[in-house]
């Protein structure tokens, strides 16, 4: 199961933090960033998984 919200699309970043000052040798690190995804049970009876963000901007449109 991929970590990607069925509804908008949304999936992981690869973000990164500068190490600065470490002499010669001065990797970056990154790491990867998923989304919130949560279970959410659609009126057609299907559940699927979503971001926080659609699930919130579902429950203003109600």
């Amino acid at each position: 199961m991929a970590r990607v919200c069925s509804i908008c699309g949304k999936g992981s970043i690869m973000v990164g933090k500068r190490n600065l000052l470490r002499g010669q040798y001065n990797p970056t690190k990154s790491t990867k960033k998923y989304p919130n995804l949560q279970w959410l049970r659609l009126p057609t009876g299907k559940r699927v998984r979503a971001c926080v963000k659609c699930i919130k901007n579902r429950a203003k449109t109600k």
